[in-house]
């Protein structure tokens, strides 16, 4: 079928033709024209043309509230995503992929076919595209953090409160849709997907979302890829940073159990970079041990109470004390985001006990004085104080002493000390990530007492609070309830009088029936706020229209005590969500050790029963072979008999086959020895006949040579005694030619040194010359001045003016002279440089003359030109 058909196909099956075809057989027509673009010269045409077509059949056909159109149009989509761009699913996202990312009607598959498309076209990093599809990533996560659902934010808490229970559903299915994207995404290209979060992780009112996204992106199961470079990426600095400096005790909740579900990780893939953050990690467990309570603000306090605000403002920062950033450290804190009253401070309980487990020895030394310990390590100090005005030692040392007294004791503690631990291999370096959060876990003494319990006991055990479904008959379970204690009810809450008159002990119980393992049932549920609480708000007028839900709820006359409410809901909200993600990590982890030590079980029991059989073996073995021994003794004695026997009567044979051995070795030797002597014979006498043929040969030829080179012998020796002739004159010549070149250099340098002294007479002749024009002038310039002072003697009776001006112009021309004389100074140094530089000139341009040769090329030597032969 050609495939200008195919967008006809999809309208039909889109608008529900009777003759549309099954979905099955579009989605093979759709697999076919993928093929052909593959095959196709022009792909993106087609590709391109087809996509037009789509965009104009959902525009005019598709109808948004029906949710088999559009899980049709997705399945298409998906089909067709080898061929289609990163930028062709970007546009699909705001028609097709966002609204059905929200509808909680859609079925599974055809979500998760959106949820491929939108990844598809994440990992897609064409060149041409690189920008495009980093703006999509960067805006998924910005809805993330904007438009999904935020427990943090008591405006998102009260317009959740207003919503249906369908709006709620699509706003629940559209975060956790987002959520999913980003850790699959994240799973396929983790630098990416952390560089993104990096950048939003500045903006302080982003982080409590992404650490709730760090939280679940770490239980995914690739994260072992993200873990080897998170540690190298700015984010886990940026990380380290927010527990440093942010101040909102809920956020660093959250940080502290991201850090503790990082550690295993960072033990198992990254253990260099482990160490090398260690230092900032004690920092932090400091930091967290020195959290204080606050205490309740002006803002927090009974409208009717009196309060002394210099006293609180100065009681606040003696117990919690701020430290100021350092301006190096580009960082915008997190301030206290639930308007809690009293907000209980971050624990430190499994940040020290991972810590304790993985390097015991530093952490004990850290400890005993962490302010020490951080300056030998030369770690950078975030603060403007220094490290022992931001530690609160003596609170780090009664929080350490709780600690410790309830952890066991590490067992390399006896063994390894703090330089050893860091410097050797790690303890746990062959542990997997499961055995190490265990065995972290069992440190802590209120873990190990369980399990202790559990492994000791045999039949006094204890029931446990939620026993087993019974197997009794109905009766009995009738006499076992009524035999039970009755079931206590908690007492409602009274607002009648305006306040929530609430019981310490109904608070206690409550707490301890929602912390243990009873069973809890809720009576009348309901999933709408208490009317109660909003029973003297006024009516929204039309200005409340344009504020926001939270400013118009605290302008009512129960503001304050609506406020807190909400917001410490919100804040038990999250940290009860952290807590049941952190106990589900936890959870799965140690099933994974379970599992482990479950398989080395039956690994034991199944080695124990080969064992036993082994040994049953081997006690049959053993009878076996005892027998066997006793047999082979009793052959051994009949063969020895057999063999003494035989060796008499081998010997004597023996003894008769070597007599006639040795009588025939002697013949064969004489027999060969003469035959050895009569080849060597014929042998000898036909080489010396061959030499004898050629020394007579080679006699011959000598003679004949000798007499062929008799007369050159002779003319040989005349030309030898020529060349020592030619020899003697070749040295003679030699030598007079050096003498020559030599007085010839003499001569040269006696002809520079007369040019040298002409230059330099006259030279000194003019010099002399100008010595006698300065002389001239200074003769004259004195006979004026004598004639000068001779009329100022003959004046001396004129009035005083004139001696003034006499006086003047002396001193004018005294200085005129001063001046020409320093001119003639300086034009005197001048020519003494000049003359040094022409000498020096002179010098340079000899030494050139002397390296020179008088003749450029020696005569050729007559001893070695051709002569005729004569």
């Amino acid at each position: 079928m050609p495939n200008q058909s195919l967008p006809h196909l999809v309208r039909s099956v889109l608008e529900g033709s009777p003759d549309a075809l099954p979905l099955n057989d579009l989605l093979t027509f759709v697999d076919d024209f993928v093929l052909e673009c593959t095959e196709a010269e022009d792909p993106k045409g087609l590709v391109f043309q087809l996509e037009e077509e789509l965009q104009t059949i959902y525009h005019e056909v598709v109808d948004y509230s029906c949710v088999g159109q559009t899980e049709v149009f997705l399945a298409v989509l998906h089909h067709l995503a080898p061929v289609l761009p990163s930028t062709s699913v970007i546009s699909w996202f705001d028609l097709v992929l966002r609204p059905a990312l929200r509808e909680p009607k859609l079925p599974t598959q055809a979500v998760n076919h959106a949820k491929e498309l939108i990844i598809s076209a994440l990992q897609k990093t064409h060149e041409a595209y690189v920008d495009k599809i980093g703006d999509f990533r960067r805006r998924l996560l910005e809805l993330y953090l904007l438009d999904a659902f935020n427990e943090g934010s008591g405006d998102d808490v009260l317009e959740w409160a207003e919503l249906t229970e369908e709006e709620r559903q699509k706003r629940t299915q559209w975060k956790h849709n987002l959520e999913d994207i980003l850790v699959k995404f994240g799973n396929e290209r983790p630098e990416d997907l952390l560089n993104e979060i990096d950048r939003h992780f500045m903006n302080p009112s982003s982080r409590l979302q992404l650490f709730t996204l760090l939280n679940v992106f770490i239980c995914a199961p690739n994260f072992t890829s993200a873990a080897q470079i998170l540690p190298k990426l700015p984010l886990m600095e940026h990380l380290l940073f927010s527990l440093f400096l942010d101040n909102s005790s809920t956020a660093c909740t959250l940080a502290v159990t991201l850090i503790v579900k990082l550690l295993p990780f960072f033990a198992v893939y990254a253990k260099e970079d482990l160490k090398e953050m260690l230092p900032r990690l004690f920092a932090i467990l400091a930091r967290i041990m020195c959290w204080k309570r606050r205490r309740a603000s002006k803002g927090r306090t009974l409208p009717d109470e009196a309060v002394d605000v210099d006293f609180e403002k100065e009681l606040e920062q003696e117990t919690n004390p701020v430290l100021t950033v350092s301006p190096e450290v580009q960082w915008e804190r997190l301030e206290m985001v639930f308007n809690v009253t009293t907000p209980l401070p971050p624990s430190s309980r499994p940040f020290f006990t991972m810590l304790y487990y993985l390097y015991p020895s530093n952490v004990l030394k850290f400890l005993r004085s962490p302010a020490q310990y951080l300056n030998d390590k030369n770690i950078l100090n975030p603060y403007l104080e220094t490290w022992e005005k931001a530690l609160n030692e003596d609170e780090i040392r009664r929080r350490t002493e709780n600690l410790v007294r309830e952890h066991s004791c590490h067992p390399l503690l006896v063994w390894r000390d703090a330089i050893v631990e860091l410097s050797g291999p790690e303890f746990w370096q062959q542990y997997g990530l499961a055995r190490i959060v265990s065995e972290a876990a069992m440190l802590d003494i209120r873990n190990l007492a369980v399990g202790l319990q559990e492994r000791y006991s045999s039949g006094d055990r204890q029931p446990s609070l939620q026993p087993w479904p019974s197997t009794s008959s109905p009766r009995d379970q009738e006499e076992d309830q009524s035999e039970s204690p009755p079931p206590r009810f908690l007492h409602p809450i009274d607002l009648s009088s305006g306040k929530a008159v609430i019981s310490l002990q109904d608070m206690v119980d409550t707490t301890i029936a929602l912390k243990s393992n009873l069973d809890v049932e809720v009576i009348q549920p309901t999933s709408q706020w208490s009317h109660s609480l909003f029973s003297a708000a006024p009516l929204p007028t039309s200005e409340d229209d344009a504020k926001s839900p939270m400013a118009v709820l605290e302008e009512g006359p129960n503001a304050l005590h609506i406020a807190q409410a909400i917001s410490g809901l919100q804040r038990e909200v999250l940290l009860r969500q952290n807590d049941l993600n952190f106990e589900l990590w936890l959870s799965r982890e140690n099933s994974k050790h379970i599992a482990r030590l479950y398989q080395d079980r039956i690994l034991m029991k199944t080695a124990e029963a080969e064992r036993q059989g082994l040994y049953n073996k081997l006690r049959k073995y053993r009878a076996e072979v005892v027998r066997l021994e006793g047999e082979l003794l009793e052959h051994k004695r009949q063969a020895s008999n057999a063999k003494n026997k035989y060796a008499d009567w081998n010997a004597e044979l023996q003894k008769k086959l070597k007599e006639l051995r040795e009588e025939k070795k002697n013949w064969l030797s004489e027999a060969a020895a003469l035959r050895t002597a009569e080849k060597e014979g014929k042998a000898h006498f036909a080489a010396q006949g061959k030499l004898l043929a050629g020394a007579l040969e080679q006699v011959s030829g000598l003679e004949t040579r000798w007499k062929e080179n008799e007369h050159k012998i002779d003319r040989l020796r005349d030309y030898e005694r020529q060349i020592e002739q030619h020899l003697k004159v070749q040295s003679m010549w030699d030598k007079d030619f050096a003498k020559f070149n030599d007085r010839e250099n003499d001569i040269l340098a006696m002809q520079n040194q007369y040019k040298q002294m002409e230059m330099h007479v006259a030279s000194m002749e003019k010099a002399l010359a100008e010595s006698e024009d300065l002389v001239r002038q200074h003769r004259r310039q004195i006979q004026t001045l004598e004639a000068q002072l001779n009329q100022l003697k003959h004046k001396k009776d004129s009035p005083r003016m004139a001696f003034a001006e006499g006086l003047a112009s002396f001193q004018a021309e005294k200085a005129a002279l001063n001046e020409a004389n320093a001119k003639l100074r300086e034009e005197n140094v001048v020519l003494k440089f000049e003359i040094e530089e022409r000498v020096a000139m002179v010098e340079l341009l000899k030494g050139q003359v002397s390296h020179q040769p008088l003749v450029s090329e020696p005569r050729a030597s007559p001893t070695l030109s051709p002569r005729p032969f004569l």
